[in-house]
């Protein structure tokens, strides 16, 4: 077994893709050691004492370095572990917990006005088969968080919640792309 390693647009973090199916679908970040604990994995990555933040993707791992960690020390260390858990088909998530289930909510109730349910519709549409997959290319995820006054509310997770590049992603590529195709939309800002 081969996992290919890509930078991202956050230099402390890493994407690591292990040539298979990580999650089944959606995505699980993990911001603590003790939120995973709900993962052999996550808790292995975090185990390491270099590691502040996992994302589990489709077909990635997003490993966050702690700041004045070594990448160059930290990455064999990171792909020991991906090896060991991959290779012996370890489960993502330990049985017994609802772990494994329980998905973070999609989005926090904004108060969405009903009268704005196809100008939602329109957003959701474009944040999942434009900007989500150009995210998850980065080692990252976006969560729509609501639409209120012409404001849309997204969250970034994973590589890009800390990337310094994220204010400007949000700012002049996904606001940007929005305010073409729905022109309700007058700005895009960070949950």
């Amino acid at each position: 077994m081969y996992i290919e390693t890509e930078t991202t647009p956050n230099p402390a973090t890493l994407k690591f893709l292990p040539g298979q199916a990580v999650m089944a679908s959606g995505t699980r970040e993990f911001t603590s050691p003790e939120a995973a604990e709900a993962s052999p994995l996550a808790d292995a990555l975090f185990g390491t004492g270099e590691v502040v933040n996992v994302l589990f993707g489709r077909d990635f791992v997003s490993v966050t370095a702690a700041p004045g960690a070594d990448w160059s020390a930290l990455k064999p260390q990171v792909v020991a572990i991906l090896l060991d858990h991959f290779i012996s088909q370890a489960p993502l998530f330990h049985a017994g917990t609802a772990a494994d289930i329980a998905v973070p909510p999609e989005e926090e109730d904004m108060g969405d006005d009903p009268a704005d349910a196809d100008i939602v519709a329109q957003i959701r549409e474009l944040i999942e088969t434009r900007v989500r997959p150009a995210v998850a290319g980065d080692g990252g995820d976006i969560q729509y968080r609501g639409f209120r006054e012409g404001v849309v509310y997204l969250t970034m997770q994973g590589a890009c919640s800390g990337c310094p590049s994220s204010t400007a992603t949000l700012k002049h590529g996904i606001e940007g792309l929005l305010k073409h195709y729905v022109p309700e939309v007058t700005e895009v800002r960070a949950a």
